[in-house]
């Protein structure tokens, strides 16, 4: 395939855009070469800019979970745009999807709707210290919870105290109050609360990890978190921003039959436009503004367009709960096929998966946490992507990143992907 379209647009990007895109990983700088400008997309499919057609395994990083350009959501769009794309007022829309957002997911009375994922868990983390009156966090390594100051923390010299900025712009006030844990480590999680007693808000997860590729929780550690915050006073946040409304109807807590004390969500909630949200039992929630002293606001928070679409998505995913399992039924397809080519070209390799979520890392070994994560062969990697990109396949630019399943995909797709797989494994 060619790409000499997208080339250039790149080009064209790089000069009014940082890096010519608008967030990094697009950018394909972890695999080389350059990325592809997307023309449009249907179902299962993505077209770009130079007539080249895709199977999309990345979907929008997970909100397509019924296929792009999805009618029942397109038609909610088109016709609420009639009525006005915004109002910064309350409209009869937004109540009606958080009642069924609520009715959907165990565990929540109330739901705030907000823009994006980091929005979402920025305003959890804000609830959490402000119910609690404590500053500190806790999070693991590899999760990703968008860009806001307290997320993007690394390991400091002190590592069982306080973490340090990883990025410039975060200053070192704000990185003191995030605690970094190892992901399934349950004793590092103890070690982190024993050494700053009565002084952690919360600790937020991803239930299932996807930014560091699929890692699902060991059998107990998620479990365990829960005891912890529970003898320790400590909220717990599930951030289902990928996992909500995907690996079950009401999510993880579902799922596992875990409870979570906060949860946040993007992606699926809106149907493929700009939305977040975080939710709690009402005791918590009743401590944000204009009722409680949490403040958080939004101008375009519960935008009458993402409401629409967000609506269209959950009720079909409520009225079908089948799409589920038929989700299951398809990556659990995928996946058997991916292990028995890799298998059959004695390339080392390991596959997890969760659900409608799977990855594929480059490593023999198990991959449980951030650190055996970064053990794979990202050169294989990246000969696997661009070798994949050029027999029609779009994975995740990263080794660092889950696929996401679509409804969409039908099995002639998945086997097309696995002989597609097949051809590449051979140049490995």
């Amino acid at each position: 395939m060619l790409y000499q379209r997208s080339s250039q647009l790149f080009i064209e990007a790089e000069k009014v855009i940082p890096g010519g895109v608008n967030s990094p990983v697009r950018a394909f700088k972890s695999v080389g070469g350059t990325p592809i400008f997307v023309k449009s997309a249907k179902g299962a499919y993505l077209f770009d800019e130079d007539g080249n057609k895709l199977i999309d395994y990345i979907n929008s990083w997970g909100p397509m979970i019924l296929g792009h350009a999805h009618q029942p959501v397109v038609d909610a769009i088109t016709e609420k745009a009639k009525l006005g794309t915004s109002f910064g007022m309350p409209t009869a829309l937004e109540t009606e999807i958080a009642a069924l957002a609520v009715s959907m997911v165990p565990n929540i009375d109330k739901i705030r709707f907000v823009n994006s994922g980091t929005e979402a868990c920025m305003s959890a983390i804000r609830l959490a210290r402000g119910f609690t009156k404590r500053d500190k966090i806790i999070k693991f390594a590899g999760c990703y919870h968008g860009h806001s100051d307290s997320f993007l923390i690394q390991a400091g010299s002190g590592a069982i105290t306080f973490g340090s900025p990883n990025s410039p712009g975060v200053t070192s006030g704000t990185a003191k109050d995030t605690l970094l844990a190892n992901y399934n480590d349950i004793q590092s999680v103890k070690a982190l609360i024993e050494a700053n007693k009565n002084e952690i808000a919360a600790i937020i997860i991803e239930p299932v990890a996807g930014n560091m590729g699929c890692i699902p929780p060991q059998k107990g550690f998620l479990e365990a978190l829960r005891v912890l915050c529970d003898e320790n006073q400590i909220l717990l946040i599930f951030d289902e921003v990928m996992t909500g409304f995907r690996l079950a109807k009401g999510g993880v807590q579902e799922l596992f039959n875990i409870k979570a004390d906060i949860v946040t969500f993007g992606k699926v909630i809106g149907g493929g436009l700009p939305v977040g949200a975080f939710a709690a039992r009402a005791e918590i929630m009743n401590y944000l503004a204009p009722i409680g002293p949490v403040y958080q606001a939004g101008t375009l928070s519960g935008n009458p367009l993402a409401m629409a679409a967000g609506l269209a998505m959950l009720t079909e995913l409520n009225e079908n709960p089948t799409i589920f399992e038929s989700l299951e039924k398809k990556t659990d397809y995928l996946e058997n096929g991916i292990h028995n080519v890799l298998t059959e070209a004695q390339i080392d390799f390991t596959i997890n998966r969760v659900g409608s979520m799977i990855s594929v890392h480059f490593d023999k070994n198990p991959v449980i946490d951030f650190a055996t994560a970064k053990n794979g062969d990202n050169e294989t990697f990246k000969k696997f992507f661009h070798g994949l990109l050029q027999e029609g396949i779009y994975i995740a630019p990263s080794a660092y990143e889950t696929w996401f399943i679509t409804e969409a995909l039908t099995y002639e797709d998945l086997d097309f992907t696995i002989e597609a797989i097949r051809k590449v494994a051979k140049n490995l």
